[in-house]
Order: structure tokens, then sequence, then C-alpha cells
């Protein structure tokens, strides 16, 4: 029986069961079937253009593909795993349609350059999709800054109460993230949107191709100038999981605050119950099971990013059989990535804010002080005397089980003579965001300005 393997002739046995499942790819890459028929497509253009294809093999090979396409979407394409990978089960199934016309679609290139072709035209794809799922994820947060642009909260450092702020200003300091993250992602595409077909196997091609055409036919930005590199690279990926891995990162420092503001000793939020689940023992039990699990899911990104830049470290030039574990890596930190994405823009729409635990936390936590150190400066009293006399005023309160605007003017005057009846209008959680007022700062009409400049980003 003939080998139908492109390589078959050069070798006198038959490849074990074992390793035709251990080195064959066509069980994760034919996800990339789309794309590959769209490569394909452009370069039968291509030749077409250069002499290279005729007409009549260039339309049948379109009106093959159009068929090939509509059975693997429509679920009727048999996958081989005698055929390795998406390529050769497509270029078989398009020859046994087609004749010898699909067996001319290879002339030029290599499973090299073609394999890195896909996986870019897929990928830039899947960050075009990631690109919108962070801006909707934006417009949840927005939308949440919004209605609690005066919603006082403490800010923290170290986990302890340092400065009032409002929920919305917190929320929003996530949305600059996002944005940074938002940019990233366009960035790695400009270095995705980079033609390796062209390059064959590792030397380029004696054939008289024009590689920017099919460029500007897939609508890459421009081609890889080097044909050792352009098949050999996967920087684009490692690039792409490290941008992922940050906004994993991101929204896993979210979770942690959600988690912890649900839990009732603390009681800020709570979740919508489709994102959370009970105990099997606990009647009483909520927990906050998306949040965890996506903090559980940014170590999995993360550890994709690490296989990444291991399986690269050590390959000499050009095309080695290690590039196919990148797909796998690749493949899970999208799937994940928009996964998560998705349901956080959800999520964050199902949450109940809860105002008067977050007040009261402001108002154990001596969250006014600095405010009141800032106060007496503007009396003249240099800040580090300023700093000294509010850490007496602190220590006192504190022994006294108030906070500091609990105390009396004449009590806050022996810490200071400079103090005076306006003291009271700084040392409010109010009063202390209404300081506040500039850009960056926590003030409400500040949170009101940055939500729109990242409304009208958004929509332009």
């Amino acid at each position: 029986m003939h080998d139908s393997k492109a390589w078959s002739g050069r070798f006198s046995e038959p490849v074990a069961e074992l390793v035709k499942k251990y080195t064959a790819s066509v069980t994760f890459d034919q996800r990339m079937a789309a794309f590959d028929i769209e490569g394909s497509l452009a370069h039968a253009a291509m030749l077409n253009k250069a002499g290279v294809l005729s007409d009549e093999d260039l339309a049948a090979i379109r009106g093959g593909m159009a068929e090939i396409l509509e059975d693997i979407r429509a679920g009727r394409f048999d996958w081989s795993l005698d055929l390795e990978d998406v390529h050769m089960n497509v270029e078989k199934r398009l020859t046994d349609k087609i004749g010898d016309a699909g067996k001319r679609l290879h002339t030029g290139r290599s499973r090299n350059d073609q394999v890195a072709t896909d996986i870019r035209l897929w990928l830039r794809s899947a960050i075009d999709d990631i690109a919108g799922l962070i801006a909707e994820l934006q417009t949840s947060l927005l939308d949440l800054a919004e209605q609690h642009a005066d919603t006082v909260m403490p800010g923290f450092t170290h986990l302890q109460v340092a400065q009032p702020v409002t929920f919305g200003h917190h929320m929003l300091a996530y949305v600059e993230m996002l944005t940074r993250d938002a940019e990233r992602m366009q960035d790695v595409r400009k270095r995705v949107n980079r033609l390796p077909l062209g390059a064959a196997a590792l030397a380029g091609t004696t054939y008289p191709i024009d590689r920017h055409y099919t460029a500007q036919l897939l609508g890459f930005d421009d081609v890889c100038q080097n044909s050792l590199d352009a098949v050999s690279d996967r920087d684009f990926a490692i690039e792409f999981t490290a941008a992922a891995s940050l906004v994993m990162i991101h929204l896993s420092r979210l979770s942690e605050e959600l988690i912890m503001w649900m839990s009732p000793r603390v009681g800020f939020i709570d979740i919508a119950d489709r994102f959370c689940t009970g105990s099997s023992i606990m009647p009483q039990k909520k927990n906050p099971d998306v949040p965890e699990l996506v903090r559980g899911k940014s170590g999995r990104v993360v550890g994709h990013l690490i296989a990444l830049i291991t399986l690269m470290k050590s390959q000499p030039l050009a095309y080695n059989k290690d590039n196919q574990e990148d797909k796998e890596p690749l493949f899970d930190t999208v799937d994940t990535l928009v996964d998560t994405l998705r349901i956080y823009a959800d999520m964050m729409r199902g949450i109940t804010v809860k105002p008067e635990p977050m007040r009261s936390a402001v108002l154990q936590g001596f969250a006014t002080a600095t405010d009141l150190a800032d106060y007496l400066v503007k009396k003249g009293l240099p800040f580090r005397d300023s700093h000294e006399v509010v850490a007496l005023a602190v220590r006192h309160a504190e022994t006294q089980g108030v906070d500091i605007a609990d105390l009396s003017i004449d009590t806050l005057r022996t810490f200071s003579p400079l103090v005076d009846e306006d003291v009271f209008a700084v040392l409010t959680p109010e009063g202390s965001l209404a300081q506040r007022d500039h850009v960056g700062g926590t003030a409400p009409n500040q949170v009101r300005a940055q939500i729109a400049r990242h409304r009208a980003r958004l929509a332009g």
C-alpha cells in the first residue's frame, strides 16, 4: 500500500503507532484549518500572478478549497492521524478532489513557512478578538465606577487603611491596567503581522514569487526579511503569551480583592449568585468560585509563557520539530484569556457595592491623618513637624477608641495651636476626597473626568 506521507520515499520501515501519535499535531492544529486555507489561496493567487500556476489550476484550487472549508465548518471533514497535521490533511483532500492541480499548490513553499504563516494569521485574529473583549470589560468597570464615583472606601497600603478613596477611583485603577494591556496587545500584533511565507524550508525558493503581493492579499504589514529567521521565529508567540500573562495577573489581583471584599469579615461587596457556588456540607456558604478560579488560571497562563521561553532557548537555526510544541500552550493561553475576559465583563456587571461597611472601615482606620498633616503644613508648619504632631494625635485618638475627626477642637489644639474650626472640613472622608482635585486624584469630579476620557477613547 502506498504511504501518503510527503517524505515516505526516504524511509523503508513504517512509523510505529506510538511514534505516529507522538509526532502528529493534527489533533490540535486542525483549529487553524480556515487560516491554512486562507494562506493557501493567497499563495495560489500569487503563483498564478507569477505565471507559475495556470488560471485553470487556480480556479480548481479555489473551488476545491471552498468545499473543504464548508466540510470542516459543518464537521464533515475526516481528520487523519496518518497525515500528521492540518496542512497535509487539507492538501490530501484537495488533491483527492481536483487531482494534479492540488499537488501544484505546494510549489515554492514548505510546511515550515506554511505553519509559521498559519499561526500568525490565527494569532492575529485572536488578538483582535481579545482587544474587543478587553474593551468590553473596561466598559463594565467604567459603568461600575460611574455608579460609585462618590462612594467612599478605604484605600490601602500593606493591606492597612491608608487614605479615603472612592470605589469608582479604585475601579479606574484596573481600567488603567487594562488600557496598558490593550496597548501591549496592539504592539504585539505589529510583530505578528509579518509574512513568513516565501521562506520555504529555510533558504527561500527558486520560483519567481512575489512575497509582497501575498502579504497584501493576507493583510500583512510586511514580510519577514530573513528566510532562516522567518521559519524558526516564535518571538511573537512568547510576546503574546507575556502580554496575556500580564492581563491575567491584573485580573488575578482584582480577583483577590473581590474575594477579600466579599468576605463577611469585610462585607464591601456581593457577587451575583451565578458566579458563586455553595458548599456541599455548609448550607450558609456562598463561595466566590469565579474570581478564585481566575486567580488560579493566572498561574496556568504564566506557566505557558515559561514553557514557550524554555522551548526556544536552545534551538539552532532554522526550523526544528520542537516548534510543534508552540501551539498547545499558545492555543490554551488564548482560550483561557478569552473565556476569562468574557466572564469577567459579565461578572463586574453583577457586583453589588455596600457603601456603609466601606465608610465604616474608613472611619476606623484614621484614614484622614494625612489630611490633618497637610492642613497644618498649609498653616505654616514644616511637614516633618506636622507628621510628628499628627502621629501624637492619632496615638491619643487610638487610646480613646475614636477617630481623629471625633476629637474636640480643644483636644486637637493641645497638639498644635494652628488648628482651627475649619479643620473638620478636611477630616471627614468626603472632605479628604474633595482635597485631591487634580489629574489622577480621587476627587469625585476627577473620577468622572477620567471616566469620560476612557469612554471617549473606547468610542474612538
